[in-house]
């Protein structure tokens, strides 16, 4: 597939840094896709971060943000494409604030994603990671999404997504990485919306799907969020747009079959259990299964989905992991299982782990940065890691699930 010249792209605040440099147009060779999905390059003693590049590209590039001997710039034309580049299929590519990858193809994709959480082991993490780390790919590249954000500016009639680098709404009509339900919804709201009956400007609206069902959410829409589930080949989650779910339906068994596999014991914790993901498999295998998580509405999906599955060795709170754990006392824990948001655990929250001792820890991870920093800790404190395996949950996004198996050393 041959390449464009020039690339739709909004760049960044260029008024936030009033540095001479701003605003300058310079040309540069990207060595390679580093964290965030940036393109790496030097120029002009500078090193130069370009978001929608590729290894190969050359490059003229406009700077809109310095800090210190570091730039960050946007395409302004591509003066050699990379051969690894690709038109990107969706047309909204480069202004939209979502996909950041669908100019590589999807091996190139799988490849800079594992590049990228190497990358963070060895600067943030200093761990010298000698395995291969496999990834697993997504069965679906495109038509994956089964759980979206659409942002609604109800002034102008618009519906879609946020362009990048910015909270002005892009008119989204056709999104390639929407599940074909999920494309449907969005068709039928930019046709059925009252726009007139909104009170704000700007409104977020949630949605999820599943098994043909759908589930929306909005503070401004007055309908109740529909309750759906998601089935795997043991298990039944029950869930709405308003709790937390996968978003690609494709590699839940997997991942929970990375995270879950060969465990078994006592007791297990299950620290930001969400709707239970992974605190129903474990109750299969220990004796007990303690699930925490501040999200109310996803305990009592998780209590229901125990309940379905008629296991009742699982116990569910509804409370903050950092405070729970400040609140109780562990002795005799086995496995503790950590999936936290992007931001990652606190650091409070991994010392305590640490303090526990259990015999194994799982910890799935969508920000390799914080997964690094927080593997330096762990392994300070005598804990192996065992396996590393990567997921491509995101794909045509830089956005990549890691699943880190540890044991405490003898």
């Amino acid at each position: 597939m041959k390449k464009r010249s020039k690339i739709k792209n909004s760049g960044g605040n260029h008024s936030s840094n009033k540095s001479d440099l701003i605003g300058k147009i310079i040309d540069v060779t990207v060595e390679k896709i580093v964290p965030n999905g940036y393109g790496l390059a030097f120029a002009e003693n500078l090193t130069v971060f370009v978001p929608l590049a590729v290894a190969g590209d050359s490059l003229r590039v406009r700077i809109y943000q310095t800090k210190n001997k570091t730039a960050f710039a946007e395409i302004a034309e591509i003066l050699k494409p990379s051969n690894l580049r690709i038109d990107a299929p969706c047309e909204y590519f480069g202004r939209c604030g979502g996909c950041d990858f669908q100019q590589m193809n999807y091996e190139d994709q799988l490849a800079a994603k594992v590049a990228i959480i190497k990358d963070c082991l060895t600067r943030i993490g200093k761990i010298n990671h000698e395995k291969e780390i496999e990834i697993v790919a997504s069965p679906k590249p495109f038509g994956y999404r089964a759980r979206t954000q659409w942002h609604v500016d109800s002034r102008r009639k618009k519906i879609g997504y946020f362009q990048r680098n910015s909270h002005k709404v892009i008119d989204v009509e056709q999104c390639p990485i929407l599940t074909e339900d999920l494309q449907n919804t969005l068709s039928n709201l930019r046709e059925h919306l009252e726009w007139e009956s909104f009170w704000s400007e700007k409104i977020v609206i949630e949605a999820a799907g599943a098994n043909g069902q759908i589930s929306i959410y909005s503070d401004e829409i007055i309908e109740p969020t529909k309750e759906i589930f998601h089935e795997t080949n043991k298990e039944k989650y029950f869930y709405s747009a308003k709790s937390f779910f996968q978003g690609n339906p494709f590699l839940i068994e997997k991942l929970i079959e990375l995270a879950t596999e060969n465990v078994s014991g006592k007791t297990a914790l299950d620290l930001y259990c969400g709707v239970g993901l992974f605190t129903l498999p474990l109750a299969r295998n220990f004796e007990k299964v303690i699930g925490i998580e501040a999200n109310a509405d996803a305990i009592d999906f998780a209590e229901k989905s125990a309940s379905n599955a008629r296991i009742e060795n699982a116990e569910f709170h509804a409370e903050s992991v950092d405070d729970f754990l400040k609140e109780n006392e562990f002795t005799d824990i086995d496995f503790v299982l950590l999936d936290p948001p992007r931001s990652g655990a606190d650091r409070q929250i991994i010392q305590t782990i640490i303090k526990i001792n259990p015999k194994e820890i799982s910890y799935v991870s969508c920000e390799p940065s914080v997964l690094a920093r927080d593997l330096r800790m762990l392994i300070d404190a005598g804990f192996i890691i065992e396996s590393m395996t990567a997921l491509d949950l995101f794909p045509q996004t830089h956005h990549v699930e890691t699943v880190v198996r540890l044991t405490k050393s003898s």
